[in-house]
């Protein structure tokens, strides 16, 4: 072949190799922003188009539902709800006067245990399900990079833990709609507040239980770095979560409950004050980026380094 020959070949091939798209960031390559949104955007479709987390989100829907039904037969005769014996969820006392009131209760109820296990259902099997269905190499392989793909399964968790609060808060919205009258409402400090003002607390209110999982969220995915059994993942977290709140029921370890991630989650009860006592919410918040700095990172020092055999 002359020269000639050779270097049409060459600018042949060049221009072909030119005209393929790349599948994603090379070595040493900038990361394409687009790309990286690509990825979020198919985790997050993953994620919710899944029967797992469809029935979370069922479950979590119909708790509103059967507390807001409770609480309608108890007080078909008259008689106020939560006086049948216990004390009942924050705010349950209020539910006939205010529909409104039942999402706060709603949160109340599912914060302790239902939205944190379904977070570390999700979040437990975010890195580990991957491995065990082998698909985690093919992800890196694409290449996706380690750290990208780490941010990237977190992301989705919150955006889980911010789905899976708003829908306890529609479903107790429009049961409460449904089942008691609506109007102005009494704060916890015995002032009243209109009805749009309620709705806007109740908004902020679910934002703060959303925050609230951001600790739980990180700690489920630095399981799931740990192990390759993505139903070891779950059930390890679901049973540190467990065994967290025993431990902050116990009042030999006090001194120890102030930095447990659960121990300031109901503090969103104190939106509902006027004026709104903020001291315990600045914990809460502090607590859980604390929760999620020490154990993200130690996620990633996992990731980073975990030997990807499957």
């Amino acid at each position: 072949m002359s020269q000639a020959d050779a270097s049409q070949a060459d600018a042949g091939a060049s221009g072909a190799a030119a005209a393929v798209p790349a599948a994603g960031p090379g070595p040493g390559r900038a990361p394409n922003p687009l790309w990286t949104f690509g990825l979020l955007r198919s985790e997050l479709a993953t994620t919710f188009r899944r029967w797992r987390t469809l029935a979370l989100l069922g479950v979590l829907a119909a708790v509103p539902i059967l507390v807001g039904i409770a609480v309608r037969i108890e007080t078909r005769g008259g008689s106020s709800a939560g006086q049948g014996g216990g004390e009942g969820p924050a705010f349950i006392t209020q539910i006939t006067n205010n529909g409104l009131f039942l999402v706060f209760t709603a949160l109340a109820a599912t914060l302790p245990f239902f939205l944190p296990m379904a977070t570390g259902v999700i979040a437990g099997d975010a890195i580990a399900g991957e491995a065990n269905a082998g698909t985690l190499r093919y992800l890196l392989v694409a290449p996706a990079g380690r750290t990208r793909l780490l941010l990237t399964k977190y992301a989705t968790t919150i955006a889980f833990c911010l789905v899976a609060t708003l829908v306890v808060a529609v479903s107790a919205l429009v049961v409460g709609a449904l089942l008691f009258p609506l109007g102005d409402l009494t704060t916890i400090s015995g002032t009243q507040i209109s009805f749009a003002e309620g709705l806007a607390r109740a908004l902020l209110i679910a934002l703060v239980v959303a925050a609230s999982l951001v600790g739980v969220a990180a700690l489920g995915l630095f399981v799931s770095t740990v192990t390759n059994s993505g139903i070891a993942a779950m059930a390890t977290t679901v049973g540190l979560l467990i065994t967290v709140q025993i431990l902050d029921q116990i009042p030999q370890l006090h001194a120890l409950q102030p930095y447990f991630f659960s121990h300031y989650w109901l503090s969103f009860a104190d939106l509902m004050r006027e004026p709104v006592y903020w001291d315990d919410l600045v914990k809460n918040l502090g607590l859980q980026a604390l929760y999620a700095v020490v154990f993200g990172s130690a996620a990633w020092a996992r990731f980073t380094a975990k030997d990807i055999t499957a």
